[in-house]
C-alpha cells in the first residue's frame, strides 16, 4: 500500500513538471479564428453561460480543425459551470454519462456538448475511507466527476493540440500546453506521462494513429513509444465503446494509413481476429487494401459510405475460410455459407460488439455473393430487384479486382446492369444457348467414350 502511494505521488510530480507551462494567451491576428467560423449555436451557448458569470471556451477538437483549416465535426465547450448549474440554464438540455459527466444542449437539429472544467483525480490508495474505485487494476479510468480549473481541465486532456481554449468573446486561444506550436510543427504529443495516460483510457492509442493519419502529424517519440507493450489494454475496454473508436479511425478518410500503422505497432490483436493473417495473404491483403482505399476516396469525396459494406469486406475472408471448413461438412453450398456467417459474426459481437442493425446488411452482401455466378434463366433480373443489390453489386466488383473471383464475371454484370431490357434479354439467352452447347458437347464425349468402352469390351469377349 505504501509503495503504491509513493509510485502514485511521484507519477503525479513527474506529470504536473512535464506538462504545465506559462499560459500563451494568442491573439486573433495570430491564430486568425473569427467568431463567424464558430456553429452559431455553439457561440449562442457560450455566450449565454459568460452572460450568467461563468467562463465558457469552444474547445478540443473545433480548434485544432480551424488552426488546420479543416472544417470542425462538432463544436464542444467547456465551462466552470457544473452539470446541474448548466442544466438550469437551457432549458433544452439533458445530463449524460457515468464515467464523467457531461451536459447535451440542444439548438434546433443541433447538439452542443458542454463539459465542466476537471481537476486532478483523488488517489485510490488514499485510504478506506475512500468508498469511490477510480481506476481498475490497470489503471483504467472508472469515474471520473472530479471538477476542477480551466488550467487542470487542460492537463487532464489528450494531446497538446486538443487542449486549446477558444474564447468567443476575445477572440484569444488560451494555451497552457504549447499545443499551438505543437500544430504550427506537425507534432502530436500526449499530455503527461504516456504510460499512464495510455492507461486512464487505453482508447487513446487509437485515437493518437487515427489523428496522427488524419491530421498528417508525426507522433511524439515519447507518444509513441509505450503503445505495442501497452496493446493488450485494448482488451479491458468495454467492446461497445472500442467499436465506436474504430468506426472513426475507419471512417476517418485514411482508413488504409490507420491500418497499416495499427498492425505495425501491434494494436490489431483482439480488434478484429486474425487481421494480421488476412493482410499476410495475397488475395486477402489485396482485397481489405482496395475495400479500404475505395472508402477513404468516398469520404474524401464527401460520398455516403456504408458501415455494413466495410465490415462486410473486413470480415469476408474469415467467413470463405470457416465456409470452406463447413463445406467438408455440409455438403450443400448456401447452408455452409449460412453456419459460416452466424460463427464469425457471434465472434465479432463479442469483440468489437457490432450493432446487430449492421448485420442484415452485412448478411445480404455475403449471402448474394454465390448469385452472381449465375447468368442465366432469371435470376440475374430477380438479383437487379434485391434492395442490396448495389452494395453486394460493388462488393462483387472489389472481389473480381483483387483477383479472387474470375474478371469476366465482373465485366458480364457491367454490361447487363448498363444494358437495357431487351440487351439483358439477349445476354442471358446467349450464355443459355452457350450451356445449351456445353452440355451437348458433354453428352457427345460421354456417349463416344462409352461407344469406345464398348467396343473394345466387345474386342476382349472375342
Amino acid at each position: 500500500m505504501i509503495r503504491k502511494f509513493f509510485r502514485y505521488f511521484l507519477e503525479q510530480k513527474v506529470l504536473t513538471a512535464e506538462t504545465v507551462t506559462k499560459l500563451q494567451l494568442i491573439p486573433h491576428k495570430k491564430h486568425n479564428i473569427a467568431r463567424d467560423q464558430i456553429n452559431s449555436c455553439a457561440l449562442k451557448i457560450a455566450t449565454e453561460l459568460q452572460q450568467a458569470g461563468y467562463s465558457a471556451f469552444i474547445v478540443g477538437g473545433a480548434v485544432r480543425d480551424l488552426l488546420l483549416d479543416l472544417k470542425p465535426k462538432d463544436f464542444d465547450i467547456a465551462t466552470n459551470a457544473t452539470p446541474e448549474e448548466v442544466r438550469t440554464i437551457f432549458r433544452r438540455s439533458r445530463i449524460i454519462g457515468r464515467r464523467f459527466q457531461l451536459v447535451h444542449v440542444t439548438c434546433g437539429s443541433v447538439i452542443v456538448e458542454v463539459s465542466t472544467f476537471r481537476g486532478p483525480l483523488p488517489s485510490d490508495t488514499s485510504g478506506a475511507e475512500n468508498t469511490i474505485k477510480h481506476t481498475d487494476p490497470h489503471g483504467r479510468l472508472l469515474h471520473d466527476n472530479v471538477f476542477g480549473s480551466q488550467e487542470e481541465d487542460a492537463i487532464r486532456r489528450d494531446f497538446t493540440i486538443n487542449a486549446l481554449f477558444y474564447d468567443p468573446t476575445s477572440e484569444k486561444i488560451f494555451d497552457f500546453l504549447n499545443g499551438f506550436n505543437d500544430i504550427k510543427e506537425k507534432k502530436l504529443r500526449i499530455i503527461g506521462s504516456p504510460e499512464r495516460r495510455y492507461r486512464e483510457d487505453p482508447v487513446r492509442m487509437l485515437r493518437a494513429v487515427r489523428l496522427a493519419a488524419k491530421l498528417n502529424m508525426q507522433l511524439d517519440p515519447a507518444t509513441a513509444a509505450p503503445i505495442g507493450d501497452l496493446a493488450p489494454l485494448l482488451q479491458n475496454v468495454p467492446p461497445a465503446r472500442l467499436f465506436d473508436e474504430m468506426l472513426k479511425l475507419l471512417f476517418s478518410g485514411h482508413a488504409l494509413a490507420c491500418v497499416i500503422d495499427l498492425r505495425a505497432r501491434g494494436l490489431h490483436h483482439g480488434l478484429l481476429p486474425m487481421l494480421d493473417m488476412i493482410l499476410e495473404q495475397p488475395l486477402g491483403e489485396r482485397f481489405i487494401t482496395l475495400a479500404l482505399k475505395n472508402t477513404d476516396q468516398r469520404i474524401q469525396q464527401n460520398k455516403p459510405v456504408s458501415p455494413g459494406f466495410l465490415f462486410a469486406s473486413l470480415l469476408w475472408h474469415e467467413i470463405l475460410t470457416a465456409w470452406k471448413r463447413h463445406l467438408t461438412t455440409e455438403k450443400k453450398l448456401m447452408p455452409a455459407l449460412h453456419m459460416a456467417i452466424d460463427e464469425i459474426l457471434t465472434i465479432q459481437h463479442k469483440k468489437l460488439a457490432i450493432p446487430r442493425r449492421f448485420d442484415v446488411v452485412i448478411k445480404e452482401i455475403w449471402t448474394m455473393q454465390p448469385r452472381f455466378e449465375t447468368r442465366s434463366g432469371t435470376k440475374p433480373f430477380r438479383l437487379l430487384t434485391n434492395p442490396r443489390f448495389r452494395a453486394a453489386y460493388d462488393f462483387m466488383l472489389l472481389r473480381c479486382e483483387s483477383g479472387e473471383l474470375d474478371k469476366n464475371i465482373g465485366e458480364w454484370w457491367k454490361a447487363f446492369v448498363n444494358a437495357d431490357a431487351e440487351k439483358r434479354k439477349a445476354m442471358l439467352v446467349k450464355n443459355g444457348e452457350q450451356i445449351k452447347r456445353r452440355k451437348r458437347r458433354n453428352r457427345r464425349k460421354a456417349t463416344s467414350t462409352d461407344l469406345t468402352s464398348a467396343r473394345t469390351m466387345t474386342g476382349a469377349e472375342k
